[in-house]
């Protein structure tokens, strides 16, 4: 279990990560996934860490980040999996909660049928929900989800939680090229959002390596076309179609922070080049950590990007 950052998100403005799900363990496999194909599927929630090993981890983190004067706007709960995977999600949002921080919860709302997730997330003070599509079909081909999971029971979860939520609500829909960013299925999805009336509606796509090669980002108009008809239904919809920057916070251990970081946010060649020039480190020790196979370069779009090597099986 880590804590990295703070990094700048491109919704919560400098936030530190909480990495409370072993490496890829999630209820989905998103064609998308920038942290590569799921290596372990399941929709039953589990305790992974002890909510006291998250908080310490969180508060170690925090004051690291204040020692070096690095403005935190939130503690996220953005881990390598589902974060509701974790049956001490309540108790962890509620014990990180006295760091004086807003708590951020992104989640894939795979779990949102469940009272007890909706109830854990009732306690942070800003909840993301994941809706890629509206129709089944374009979900299986989307999210390729796990096989105990039903599509109809997550929308009426999204609907009967933000019914009673008085955090701040935002969905995000990652659109795909020849998939859900299609005039219908994108009508279907606005439709559906109209009665969640989430405070915030984000259009994105994918901005780093997915886990499927040919999952690429669709045309400027057809992203366009799909603002529009979020906008026709929806009061507040944005754009996620640009990169964070290269505000990357450096603790003091170079290693450590790169490894935490694009364990679950690949970063730019340029956000790299930010961070060694602040820990006064060279390339040479990135080109260490290449060859000790910790890190992979890798390239999408005429860009280089480094991620953290993934392990080929959950331990």
């Amino acid at each position: 279990m880590e804590a990295y950052g703070p990094v700048p998100s491109r919704r919560l403005g400098q936030s530190i990560g909480i990495n409370n799900i072993p490496p890829k363990i999630c209820s989905y496999s998103c064609v998308y996934c920038q942290l590569g194909p799921t290596i372990h599927m399941q929709s039953e929630r589990q305790e992974f860490y002890s909510p006291e090993e998250v908080y310490r981890k969180v508060e170690n983190q925090v004051n690291k980040a204040q020692e070096k004067d690095e403005r935190i706007d939130y503690l996220t709960f953005v881990p390598d999996g589902e974060p509701t995977l974790d049956a001490n999600l309540g108790r962890e949002i509620n014990s990180t909660k006295r760091l004086g921080l807003k708590i951020a919860v992104i989640s894939n709302a795979s779990l949102i049928s469940r009272e007890d997730v909706r109830e854990d997330l009732l306690d942070a003070d800003w909840v993301s929900l994941k809706v890629d599509a509206a129709s089944e079909s374009m979900w299986r081909k989307v999210n390729r989800p796990h096989g105990k999971l039903n599509h109809e029971d997550i929308l009426e979860g999204i609907k009967t939680f933000a019914d009673v939520y008085d955090g701040e609500l935002a969905t995000e829909t990652m659109l795909v090229t020849d998939l859900n960013e299609k005039t219908d299925e994108a009508q279907r999805i606005a439709e559906f959002l109209s009665e969640v009336k989430p405070e915030e509606s984000y259009v994105a796509i994918p901005t780093r390596p997915p886990a499927e090669p040919w999952a690429k980002a669709p045309t400027e108009p057809a992203i366009n076309e799909v603002y529009q008809i979020f906008s026709e239904k929806l009061s507040h919809v944005e754009y996620l179609i640009g990169y964070e920057g290269n505000a990357f916070a450096f603790t003091g251990n170079f290693e450590q922070d790169i490894l935490n970081i694009t364990s679950v946010h690949p970063m730019r060649e340029e956000g790299v080049d930010s961070l060694l020039s602040k820990a006064g480190e060279q390339w040479d020790t990135v080109h260490r950590l290449i060859n000790e196979e910790k890190l992979v370069e890798t390239e999408f779009e005429g860009n280089k990007f480094y991620m953290r090597a993934l392990e080929s099986s959950h331990k």
